[in-house]
């Protein structure tokens, strides 16, 4: 990169070898579904039973926090994308807020492995407990694999078609979450339940124990809100972004999180705070306890689909934020490539489900989650902090502006839960170390082509 905010940053990678730009498919109800189906799915169906582990049966708790903090961000992303609506979201802010290349690229490479692995998690959430409602015939490992390749197809094959997709995933994964409800009604209605689950703390210990058990336990539950800045990088693809968005993305992190507490309640009234941990289906024990004559393998085949969504998101936008970066000249100009009849970003698609391939192999849905939330907690507080070094660069079209407030509580909250006062393991901090020196890797190698490029330019001229 020879400038720090390159002018391409304003156009799509089309004039680089005729690729059309992205389509603008998505009108405001779309958008909707698609953030709230974005949010919901592997988090709450999968880690239910991890962060009961951690805070005992007051699981309402770190969900709670955690839909504090995802407001306040969410609000700063939603001015963004109102003043840039651009595919490349954390980056693009980023990049015109600090015009440090190298952090743009840190903070867009950190986005993608975030969409990776919680797509990787969702893999593995597929091929568990769920699953083994129906056969355990087939390795795990296989499974996950042609999951991926199953929804890389899917989203080579167009953005209307993988959102209407999205749209029938979101409608079965709210169906489940609504059993879930309807049991927990009938139980509070009957009787039924241990309603002194609800205050038990259970972090081994008092003090600075107890606070980072709940830091910890918040910062895992957390992994069940992200989605809603995977939302931005759809901005191109979006009829009217600027209007749009801010309804959008409020509504969908609002009825989500309404409905995570009631979850948590319901699931640490019906079902101790051990069980729900021993199990990669917690929900699914939640229905067996319930006392209500509902098929278990019915709802198994629910909580498939809700991860199925999950995996098809997060490798849809991990695809659109490689168009976006290309558009940066942050990765190489092939990654924007646009598939001609399809128009959708093809060679971005291949490359991000051959690296989740890779990644359902290293880790399990806990260690996988908790990568997935360390990382966005972390481009969350840059974002928070970008807002307001933006304010400075006012544009000439309306749109949402935060109160002040919002982003300082959002950096200084996602700071908090990015340190190690979370008390999460040493191998999410190791796989996030890792995933960063090979982003660093590509970040030094795109460099170097890009100078040569030049320097044989400047020869031929």
């Amino acid at each position: 990169m020879s400038t720090p905010d390159p002018p391409a940053s304003a156009r799509p990678p089309a004039k680089d070898g005729g690729s059309p730009p992205l389509k603008r498919a998505l009108g405001p109800k779309l958008l909707v579904l698609f953030v709230i189906g974005d949010i919901l799915g592997t988090g709450i169906y999968a880690t239910t039973g991890d962060v009961a582990g951690k805070i005992g049966g007051a699981l309402w708790l770190p969900f709670t926090i955690g839909f504090a903090v995802a407001l306040l961000t969410a609000a700063s992303y939603v001015e963004l994308v109102g003043k840039y609506p651009k595919a490349a979201g954390a980056a693009l802010y980023t990049q015109k807020a600090f015009k440090v290349p190298f952090l743009t690229f840190v903070i867009a490479f950190m986005v993608m492995c975030s969409g990776l692995s919680s797509a990787s998690a969702a893999a593995r959430a597929f091929s568990g407990d769920y699953l083994g409602e129906f056969t355990d015939a087939v390795p795990p490992t296989l499974i996950a694999i042609l999951f991926v390749l199953a929804l890389a197809a899917i989203n080579l094959r167009g953005v209307a078609e993988s959102v209407k997709a999205n749209v029938v995933l979101t409608l079965v994964e709210v169906s489940g979450l609504a059993v879930i409800l309807a049991i927990g009604a009938y139980a509070v209605f009957s009787g039924g339940g241990d309603p002194s689950r609800l205050t038990r703390i259970e972090t081994g210990g008092t003090g600075y124990a107890l606070l980072t058990g709940v830091l910890g336990a918040t910062a895992l539950g957390f992994f069940a809100f992200v989605g809603f800045e995977d939302s931005v990088n759809m901005a191109e693809e979006t009829r009217n972004p600027a209007r749009d968005f801010p309804r959008a993305i409020f509504i969908g992190v609002g009825v989500t999180g309404t409905v995570y507490v009631l979850v948590a309640v319901i699931s640490s009234l019906l079902v101790d705070s051990r069980t729900l941990a021993g199990s990669s289906g917690p929900l699914l024990e939640v229905v067996k306890a319930g006392g209500v004559d509902f098929p278990p393998k019915l709802f198994a085949l629910i909580a498939l689909f809700a991860v199925t969504n999950s995996a098809l998101i997060n490798i849809m936008m991990a695809s659109r934020l490689c168009y976006g970066m290309a558009a940066e000249r942050i990765l190489p100009p092939v990654m924007g490539k646009v598939l001609a009849r399809r128009r959708t970003p093809w060679v971005g698609i291949v490359f991000v489900s051959a690296l989740a391939i890779g990644l359902v192999s290293t880790g399990e849905i806990e260690g996988l989650g908790d990568t997935t939330s360390f990382l966005l907690l972390c481009v969350f507080a840059v974002v928070n902090i970008a807002v307001l070094v933006l304010r400075r660069d006012p544009v000439d079209h309306h749109h949402f502006r935060t109160p002040t407030a919002l982003p300082v509580l959002g950096a200084l909250s996602s700071l908090v839960l990015a340190s190690p006062l979370a008390d999460r393991g040493a191998d999410v901090y190791v796989r996030a170390g890792v995933l960063l020196l090979v982003g660093a890797a590509l970040w030094a190698l795109n460099k170097a082509v890009m100078n040569a490029r030049e320097k044989s330019g400047a020869a031929v001229d």
